[in-house]
Formats: structure tokens, sequence, C-alpha cells
């Protein structure tokens, strides 16, 4: 693997060395990367960086409670050949043109390679993991309704999220490269925020990070503060001309910070002396 097939991040997506090492060491593989971390560490926007950074096209299957494997392969339009034959509009009898293929589908009959990314594959039955893994390894399958083997070109470069919400099986994680990514450290953070607020007055940004790290820290908050939510913080203080950030009950915008009516609870029982900050 040449240094110019190698991912090392772009412009606007920041990573780290254990992060690029998971990415290529899935390229050179040819195996999926399963990515986990808290929501708003960029588990999604990591297949839109790999993208870019290849070169490559991005097809995209989001994952539902419902979802099935056979979706993401392709799908027989039943409802609209029925709709054809009642009205008589088109050839009922030519069953392809009823065919829909999924982003799993259009990935092995794309005439280039392409990135897929199947985001959050733990919202599925847990049958669906092994069931999709089985289709990525044979790298074709057959349409049942017309008899025709779509057989994949090239390999797709398979980015999964999980957010952890239940147990994968033993033989999906086997066929994976897996990668935790890990919340941000304040050195990261703080140049993730420069891309996106470049310029901006380095007191402001360290006393909004000094604010949001100690509100991370916060016992008992359900949903705490994401990197995108730091960055529109940010961009309300900017755009208000905001240049002095306290954390105490008056903080400016904390709705763009924390969510739950029992996060606010938290924090201002935690502004009160009611409860301890973690160590």
């Amino acid at each position: 693997m040449t240094d110019d097939n190698r991912f090392h991040g772009t412009d606007s997506y920041l990573t780290n060395e254990a992060l690029e090492a998971a990415v290529n060491c899935a390229l050179v593989l040819q195996k999926p990367l399963l990515v986990r971390g808290e929501p708003g560490t960029g588990k999604t926007l990591l297949a839109e960086a790999v993208s870019e950074a290849l070169g490559l096209p991005l097809l995209t299957w989001h994952v539902k409670s419902t979802t099935r494997a056979q979706e993401g392969l392709y799908h027989y339009d039943t409802v609209q050949r029925l709709y054809d034959s009642r009205f008589n509009d088109g050839d009922v009898s030519d069953i392809r043109q009823y065919i829909r293929l999924g982003p799993l589908g259009n990935a092995f009959k794309s005439d280039e390679r392409v990135v897929l990314l199947i985001d959050e594959v733990d919202k599925a039955d847990i049958e669906f993991p092994n069931d999709l893994l089985h289709e990525i390894d044979k790298m074709r399958f057959r349409i049942m309704e017309t008899g025709d083997e779509i057989v994949a070109k090239h390999r797709p470069v398979v980015i999964i999220t999980s957010n952890a919400e239940k147990e994968l099986p033993d033989a999906f994680l086997r066929r994976c490269v897996f990668h935790f990514i890990d919340f941000p450290d304040r050195d990261l953070m703080g140049r993730i925020v420069d891309v996106h607020h470049p310029g901006l007055n380095e007191d402001v940004i360290k006393q909004a990070m000094d604010a949001f790290y100690a509100i991370r820290n916060m016992q008992r908050l359900r949903k705490r503060p994401s990197t995108s939510e730091l960055v529109d913080w940010i961009a309300m203080l900017k755009d208000m001309g905001i240049s002095t950030v306290k954390l105490d009950k008056n903080m400016p915008f904390l709705g763009t910070l924390l969510k739950k009516e029992q996060d606010l609870v938290a924090y201002a029982d935690q502004l009160s002396g009611g409860s301890r900050w973690r160590s």
C-alpha cells in the first residue's frame, strides 16, 4: 500500500495515529472497519472523510430496527408492478424493471470502488450483522426473481458504525477490524475548534473549553455534550460577540450543550454544591 493510498484524515476531519492505523489496516486487509464511540465523536463523518481522502464515491445505508440484510442487496417492487398491471402502464412481464438495488447491491455493481457506510448496525435484529457479512464475504448475490447474479467488480471499503446499543455476534466481530474512537483530548479538540472557527480569540476558546470539559465531568449527566455541540456553542458565542464565559446559572446558550431536562437539573445542582465533580 503506497503512502498516497493511506488515510491521514482530511483538512476538516482531524484524526490521531490510532484511528489512521485502524482505517489503513482495514484497507490493506480488505475487511470491514467496525467503529464504536460515544455520539458526537465522528463515527459517521469518518466514512465521508475516507471517501474524500481516497477520492472514492460514498454510498450510505442507515440501519433501522426493522432493517434486514436483504434490503441492502435489492428490493423487488411488487407494489409498482401490481399498479402497472392494473392500469396497463408498462410491460409487467419484465420483472427486471421492478428490481431496485440497495446500497450493498449498488456497491457491488459499481464500475469503480466505493466507500460504503453502514450506519448504526446495532439497531437491527441480532441476525442482521452475520447475514450482512456473509454477503460481503462472497462479494456476490443472486436475484431470486430473475436468476441474475450480481458479482462485485471491486471490493468496497466498508465502514460500519455502532453505538453499542446491543452486543454484536462474535462471528461478526472476528471478520471486522475494530476501533473505538476516544473522545478528543483538549489538544485535539483545540485543533478541531480551530478548523471550524479559525482565528477566534484564544481567551474565548480557552474559557469555552474549560466550561465544556467541566460540564462533561459533571456527575449524573445522561447525555454529555459532544464535539459537534461544542462547535455549535462556540459559533453562537462568536455570532453574539460574547467574549467572557463563566460556568454559572447564566451561562449563555446552555441549551446548545445540554439537551435533557434532567441534565439541566444536574447542572444547576452542581453549581449549588449539591454534588461533586468527577475526578
